[in-house]
């Protein structure tokens, strides 16, 4: 995989978040003064991988999470809290291969995962993208090439599956235990109030875990894993059957946070509004690896591949060949 560059996208996402602080009634014009310089710098000098704008950048990074701490939580709203500070490793993946059976999934995979990426997954059913989250968590192994985690990391992360949940709990009992106060990684905050960010309210947070719709279960899982107060988030389709309210929530969680995110995601939509970077499968078992949104990555993929690409495809895969 190349790496391509993509301008305007990652400062796109420290702009967001420096106007929401203020919008969100951050008082103190100094801090926001040293935010707004920052984001110049930042802004000027957004290709630059020195050792001196890796240290600009992790400043404003401190400033910016300071400046989060100091605003009112709102528990009407999905929160995201700030895990552990990341180190300069987030996940480094080298060479990476992964069959199963006679389809090779991943062929001669390599990318590194950015400090505050919001990364983007995209393929058809069965390209091996939950498969990828199983092998960062060293719950697969690869068959060859190497995945690298850092020190710093943890994972924020709930199996689809959620084997583990009593049916017969309520979906608001499944989250909190039954705690009138629930800490969501460092911050303590109503159980209630954080099940209903997600969607849940009055009588339906009493609903049987086991009774829950397709969406409504997506919703449960994404509660589940932002609870666990990671600094990398995996997140497997979180917006499938969202409501508008709840979609925007999740948006603006996600561009607040102080960490990295990796989404798989069918919504276009979505990406184009938050992802920094793409991680998408283009068949016959290789994956492309893109600095920017999802619409630069579609003009970036015509641009290479021609414009037949831009139409959707059915998983393909290369056979594995033993030598």
């Amino acid at each position: 995989c190349r790496l391509h560059g993509y301008e305007g996208n990652y400062s796109k996402y420290l702009e967001t978040k420096a106007t929401r602080l203020k919008v969100e009634g951050q008082k103190d014009a100094k801090r926001q003064k040293r935010l707004k310089d920052e984001l110049e710098w930042v802004r000027s000098n957004a290709k630059g991988r020195q050792a001196k704008s890796k240290a600009r950048l992790a400043r404003y990074e401190e400033m910016a999470a300071e400046a989060d701490k100091m605003r009112k939580l709102d528990f009407e709203e999905i929160q995201i809290p700030p895990g552990p500070r990341l180190g300069n490793v987030v996940v480094e993946v080298n060479n990476l291969s992964k069959a199963f059976g006679e389809k090779v999934l991943i062929d001669d995979l390599s990318f590194t995962l950015p400090r505050n990426g919001i990364v983007g997954v995209i393929g058809p059913n069965g390209a091996g993208k939950t498969t990828l989250f199983k092998m960062i968590q060293g719950l697969e192994e690869p068959d060859s090439g190497t995945i690298k985690v850092g020190d710093t990391v943890k994972i924020s992360y709930v199996d689809q599956s959620r084997e583990n949940i009593d049916p017969k709990k309520s979906l608001w009992a499944v989250v909190s235990d039954e705690l009138d106060y629930i800490n969501v990684g460092q911050v303590e905050m109503p159980s209630r109030a954080y099940v209903s960010a997600f969607g849940f309210k009055g009588p339906d947070q009493q609903k049987a875990a086991g009774v829950l719709s397709g969406g409504e279960r997506n919703r449960l899982n994404l509660a589940l894993t932002l609870k666990q107060g990671g600094n990398l988030l995996l997140l497997d389709e979180p917006t499938n059957d969202l409501d508008v309210e709840t979609l925007s929530s999740l948006e603006n969680a996600l561009l607040e946070f102080p960490g990295c995110a990796v989404v798989v995601s069918h919504d276009r939509w979505f990406l184009d509004r938050v992802a920094t970077h793409i991680l998408a499968y283009e068949g016959e078992s290789k994956w492309f690896w893109f600095e920017g949104n999802f619409e630069s990555y579609e003009k970036n993929k015509v641009e290479r591949l021609g414009a037949d690409a831009a139409r959707p495809h059915r998983a393909t895969y290369k056979k594995l060949t033993r030598g």
